[in-house]
């Protein structure tokens, strides 16, 4: 098999010729610092045997009237002696403003003060936050004719990351806050996730017939490590499997996205429709995912993505190790349907450690 047969056969839930691998996502810091500035795909084509599992979203067109009627405006403070600094967003509409206010430095970027505070800011969000007139799939087209039978093309949709409707309500109001909120304004919370998830129907349906070969969807919010399994049933599941349901109707494949915890969410996630769950983050790492008790309980249903240490494999790893904690995923998963990949993001770690990674599933074959 080349990459792309081997890719699209996991993504089917079936078994290759040898276990797949992928890393989630390349990080700019990470490129820059050990890798001499490479784009994604020259990152991919600098360890040999790796399958090209490349991120790329579409374009979206927005008429000036949308854009006038969000003109977004940040400002920077210093920086301090750790490299953070920080920063504003005052978002001008035709109803009044709205406020974003986070930080970041050469890792990552976060929010101190959300962008909803009350149901008034939420109505000025609908009302102008903008939406897409049309969607261009160029950009995704072009990466699929890029790498050809080197891999496979996936990405997000439309939203604040993963973008299911509980994902960006809680980037929207804050994660805490948003659990409050399912208590104190239950009625609200549902209007507000309804109200997402319309928006985000219509921009799939603008979006005519999906090119990404897979579609990534929830959100580490909906994590049992943040949210109750009754919490995730009443405020995710319906979402999902609406948003999930209309994305297969475009034509790709979904991964369900879960950050941490989902060992007591499995047999939930299962009927929201999606095709793969991921990340499946081992214990040592933050999550509580056991790779081979999750495969015996929905392994026939959905594929996986995930389960490799990158903390104890690339971060502080040697290749000896890296190539130990693949032979233990394999070994959870032996019957295929499971692309072996970073459980998270990194930022640090030897490229002889990335290679040790791909070689060992180059030689973890199925019988």
């Amino acid at each position: 098999m080349d990459s792309r047969e081997r890719l699209l056969t996991v993504l089917n839930n079936e078994t290759p010729d040898r276990l797949p691998c992928q890393v989630h996502g390349w990080m700019n810091y990470y490129l820059k610092t050990y890798l001499d500035g490479r784009d994604q795909f020259q990152a991919y084509e600098y360890f040999p045997g790796i399958d090209w599992v490349v991120y790329v979203n579409p374009a979206f067109s927005f008429s000036s009237k949308t854009q006038n009627n969000w003109q977004v405006k940040r400002t920077y403070g210093d920086r301090d002696e750790l490299g953070n600094i920080v920063w504003k967003e005052i978002i001008t509409t035709p109803g009044g403003e709205l406020t974003l206010e986070g930080g970041s430095n050469a890792i990552t970027e976060w929010y101190t003060k959300h962008i909803i505070e009350s149901e008034q800011d939420f109505e000025l969000w609908r009302r102008y936050y903008p939406q897409p007139d049309s969607v261009d799939w160029t950009p995704v087209n072009e990466a699929k004719r890029r790498i050809g039978n080197k891999g496979i093309v996936r990405g997000e949709y439309f939203g604040y990351g993963q973008g299911s409707p509980w994902q960006d309500f809680c980037r929207l109001v804050g994660t805490e806050e948003a659990i409050l909120l399912t208590f104190d304004k239950t009625d609200w919370v549902h209007e507000v996730l309804g109200t997402l998830l319309k928006l985000k129907l219509g921009v799939i349906e603008k979006g005519g017939e999906f090119t990404q070969d897979l579609v990534e969807m929830g959100g580490g919010a909906g994590s049992s490590t943040v949210i109750s399994p009754n919490l995730h049933r009443d405020f995710c599941l319906p979402y999902d499997k609406v948003q999930i349901d209309a994305v297969h109707a475009a034509g790709s494949k979904v991964v369900y996205h879960l950050c941490g915890g989902m060992m007591p969410l499995l047999d939930i996630v299962v009927q929201n429709g999606a095709d793969g769950l991921e990340t499946m983050t081992p214990p040592a790492m933050g999550g509580d995912c056991d790779l081979a008790v999750a495969h015996k309980q929905i392994g026939n249903q959905m594929f996986f993505v995930g389960g490799f240490d990158q903390n104890a494999g690339f971060e502080q790893g040697t290749p000896q190790k890296a190539r130990e904690l693949v032979q233990a995923c394999h070994a959870a998963r032996p019957s295929g349907g499971y692309i072996c990949s970073p459980s998270d993001h990194f930022f640090k770690g030897k490229p002889e450690n990335l290679q040790a990674f791909v070689d060992a599933c180059v030689d973890s074959k199925y019988s």
